[in-house]
């Protein structure tokens, strides 16, 4: 990996600083594909979201919200109309840090559902339950085409995206990670030969945020989605790094656990389907 450190590497362990830093690497992972060419990109002091022309709703999204004053309402009414105009669906992010401490009921009073809340968890890299890998597996960073189109593959295959989404994902990765972005990462797990699992590692908000841990159904339960977890862990480890943060799907709640991540809070989506 690139000798690429933060400015300002987080030290802070108290549950203030990690529940700020979950949030804050994942508003930083939602924008990477919001800063693609030919997406429509808001930044302001109130909000950031973006929109694409994917019918897919984690292809529009708000991903942070500061709304302050009156007009809560209208606000909200202005942000959707963007979506509504190009009758994509989208999700809104809801969190701890998000503003007004109410924005989730005032979503579901302008037609958004809600979704399960996603446990947001951190460690402190220096005190890791590490696992040995499972033999036959090796772990590499993506950095070629071809192997991001395997990575691609899997995430697409284990998550259930559609097929519209591969070309967004293509771009968005190929722009960060192939373009040597030195803060997010991508790597790829071959079990003796095969590429069977994925994750990612994104270096924001201080902290080394895992993302995207997947396992193709045949090579689960050998513990791959562990060294998927660890693998880039110990690389952002070496650059300095001393807090981890993830958002648990309820599959990987356990693994994560045992590995020495803590749940500090839960993060979650609003959804509105253009259609309905």
């Amino acid at each position: 990996m690139q000798s690429c450190r933060a400015t300002q590497i987080l030290k802070d362990l108290s549950s203030t600083a990690l529940i700020a830093a979950i949030e804050s690497n994942r508003i930083a992972f939602s924008l990477n594909l919001g800063r693609l060419p030919r997406v429509k990109l808001h930044s302001s002091a109130e909000s950031d979201w973006f929109i694409t022309n994917a019918s897919f709703a984690m292809a529009n999204q708000v991903a942070r919200t500061q709304f302050t004053g009156g007009d809560i309402a209208a606000k909200i009414e202005e942000t959707l109309s963007h979506f509504k105009a190009r009758g994509v669906p989208m999700i809104w992010w809801v969190g701890p840090m998000m503003h007004p401490a109410n924005l989730a009921t005032l979503l579901e009073a302008h037609g958004l559902t809600g979704a399960c809340d996603i446990p947001g968890m951190a460690a402190d890299l220096r005190s890791l339950h590490e696992t040995p890998a499972p033999r036959g597996l090796t772990v590499e960073r993506v950095d070629n085409a071809e192997s991001l189109a395997k990575w691609i593959a899997i995430i697409h295959e284990v998550f259930h995206f559609p097929d519209s989404m591969c070309d967004l994902h293509f771009q968005a990765y190929a722009h960060w990670n192939l373009a040597r972005h030195c803060s997010w990462y991508h790597y790829l797990g071959w079990l003796d030969g095969e590429p069977v699992a994925v994750s990612s590692l994104l270096l924001a908000a201080g902290v080394a945020g895992i993302w995207a841990v997947a396992t193709v159904p045949d090579a689960r339960g050998k513990g791959i989605g562990a060294e998927m977890t660890l693998a880039p862990l110990r690389e952002a480890r070496a650059l300095g790094y001393r807090v981890g943060i993830l958002n648990s799907s309820p599959m990987g709640f356990d693994l994560y656990r045992k590995l020495g991540f803590q749940e500090y809070c839960k993060v979650g989506f609003y959804s509105w389907d253009a259609e309905r």
